[in-house]
């Protein structure tokens, strides 16, 4: 089996050491969150992030908003929201319906308070990115000049992990739908950071089978898995899975992240590391 690379204790780790920098602190962080519409997914991610902040000590306030609410109204609450002198950190849970213009409203948040990073010109790295970044860290598994494939480009993920890990030093590659030779690539890779958003997508064939390679799985969808359901249930039982294949390939990598504990749990914690930064700043003389 491989190193298991286990996100769960890595942010514990991080929550500890917020606590304590937070416990000094003459005033407490606030963070904002704003839900468009009543997403299951995205009301479970927010009662995450409200229970990490809860556990630093850091308020997070919940702004809920109609689904059909129109593009102005959004931007005029976070608008608000910048002027609140109150809040440190803003941010809009994604996905967003399909009528709202992520980029504007992503924008529409202040700099100084884009504690995910996702704002363009932000100085933040964005949170899974980040996350990424020091989940690796923690595991002591180098970037400096190692050769890393990111696989998929989303402005969400894909890209700004590849600018957090060339930043670390690392020579990377990003790769998508469009590449010729993307098995080679990743053959070729120390680490292999995946996140393309389609489940259980890359297999074995994709590494080296050597024991080497580190691979950090972004991806979580929600399967059905044949032979768990039973006939008296109306609804059969699903089951949380990355964009790796994780059987075929535990036995042939060095290090690899599970899901869900992986990713998801860093995300949350450098969300929060990107807002008491946000704090710091604001309140600098």
């Amino acid at each position: 089996m491989p190193l298991i690379l286990d996100g769960k204790k890595a942010a514990a780790a991080i929550c500890a050491r917020l606590q304590k920098q937070i416990a000094s602190l003459m005033e407490k962080p606030e963070l904002a969150i704003i839900q468009i519409g009543e997403r299951e997914e995205s009301t479970a991610y927010i009662e995450r992030k409200k229970a990490f902040g809860k556990s630093i000590g850091v308020s997070v306030r919940h702004i809920s908003l109609l689904e059909s609410v129109s593009e102005a109204e959004v931007v005029q609450q976070i608008d608000a929201l910048n002027a609140d002198e109150g809040v440190s950190g803003v941010i809009v849970q994604l996905p967003l319906p399909a009528h709202l213009d992520r980029v504007r409203i992503q924008n529409a948040v202040g700099l100084p308070k884009d504690a995910d990073g996702l704002a363009e010109g932000s100085d933040f790295t964005p949170a899974t990115a980040r996350g990424i970044v020091e989940l690796l860290e923690f595991y002591d598994i180098p970037v400096l000049r190692k050769r890393v494939a990111v696989l998929g480009r989303s402005a969400l993920v894909g890209t700004p992990t590849a600018e957090a890990l060339r930043k670390a030093g690392a020579e990377v590659t990003v790769c998508h739908s469009q590449t010729p030779n993307t098995k080679t690539i990743t053959r070729a890779s120390d680490i292999i950071v995946v996140a393309i958003g389609k489940p259980r997508r890359i297999g074995g064939e994709y590494f080296r089978n050597d024991g080497t390679q580190t691979v950090i799985d972004v991806g979580i969808t929600a399967v059905t898995e044949k032979g768990e359901e039973r006939l008296e249930e109306e609804i059969p039982k699903r089951k949380l899975v990355g964009d790796v294949d994780f059987d075929s390939v535990k036995d042939i990598v060095a290090a690899i992240s599970p899901v869900p504990g992986g990713v998801g749990p860093m995300t949350v914690a450098a969300l929060f590391e990107n807002l008491v930064s946000a704090y710091e700043r604001q309140t600098r003389v």
